[in-house]
């Protein structure tokens, strides 16, 4: 069965996307933790990071590193964090945070934002790429 994040590869349903290669896609996350939050998935469906092969799992690594060179250029922060949880979407995905404190990193407070806050970040983040 199609998770949600394939069924936004295929465009079944929409995304603010970030950026997008033929094996990867980074969009904004939907309930941020905070302004810029980015979510990095392989096309390919699959639960577990480290069920990817070598190839896919190096390449979204990389990939997610370029998105969050772009985050940092974009979104006033004291870094970008990663992590990779999986547990809420069962398709590998990469958390990116723009972080200032750990509490932007523990999930529990969110961001509120307006489509068009979503809109202008995620074009800016990819101006940045």
């Amino acid at each position: 069965m199609a998770t949600l994040f394939s069924k936004i590869v295929k465009g079944e349903i929409p995304c603010y996307k970030v950026a997008e290669t033929k094996d990867f896609l980074a969009f904004l996350d939907i309930n941020p933790n905070t302004e810029g939050h980015t979510l990095c998935i392989p096309k390919l469906e699959v639960d577990k990071i480290f069920e990817l092969d070598e190839r896919t799992y190096t390449g979204l690594m990389s990939f997610s590193r370029n998105v969050a060179i772009a985050i940092g250029k974009s979104i006033a922060c004291k870094r970008v964090g990663m992590t990779v949880i999986g547990l809420e979407v069962p398709h590998v995905h990469v958390h990116l945070i723009p972080l200032n404190s750990m509490e932007d990193a523990r999930f529990t407070t969110k961001a509120s934002l307006s489509p068009e806050d979503f809109e202008r970040i995620a074009a800016d983040i990819h101006r940045h790429l």
